[in-house]
């Protein structure tokens, strides 16, 4: 049976017409809703089919965060460690800075959702789902994540609690400082 005479059957047909029925209530029901109006204006994508998108989205979540706790913690660690033992055996430093980098963010992100784990599973429904998202978005080369956050967050956090210790170890200097054996 080819394409076209599928498209003819009568089941097709009858399927395709309440499928186009049914999308014609969405939208006239959606039409009460200035959001979808004007959304639908803005983008020139229906609102229907973005409402039945974002349902969509949602459902995906649902089912991903069922499982993804674990799921989770091991893209946040098995592929980092993997690629970080291999930037060691390289003899370039920009991967090194790449996977320490990874490593103290993802550190520092895990020592703060420690202490807020519960209350954030508690308000926000998707929260390993978004985390994975998240670990991904800090790994993957082409975003850089985890050196955007390093030089945002976590160097400020450093720099701060480092100067209120009183720290003297430091340099203020900007010339280089020789090690030698005396």
């Amino acid at each position: 049976m080819s394409a076209q005479n599928l498209q003819q059957h009568p089941a097709v047909r009858t399927a395709q017409d309440k499928a186009n029925y049914y999308l014609h209530q969405l939208d006239k029901e959606l039409s009460k809703y200035s959001l979808f109006t004007t959304f639908e204006q803005r983008t020139q994508v229906p609102k229907s089919y973005a409402f039945i998108g974002a349902v969509i989205i949602l459902a995906v979540f649902h089912s991903i965060n069922v499982s993804a706790a674990p799921v989770s913690n091991l893209i946040g660690w098995a592929l980092p460690a993997y690629l970080s033992v291999k930037a060691l055996e390289t003899p370039g430093h920009q991967d090194d800075i790449q996977w320490l980098t990874y490593w103290v963010v993802f550190g520092f992100f895990n020592f703060l959702e420690s202490f807020a784990l519960r209350v954030v599973l508690y308000y926000f429904p998707w929260y390993f789902a978004t985390k994975t998202l998240f670990i991904l978005w800090l790994q993957l080369p082409a975003f850089r994540g985890a050196q955007a956050l390093y030089a945002t967050v976590v160097k400020p956090v450093f720099v701060n609690v480092h100067h209120k210790t009183g720290s003297t170890a430091t340099t203020t200097t900007s010339e280089p400082v020789a090690v030698g054996l005396e």
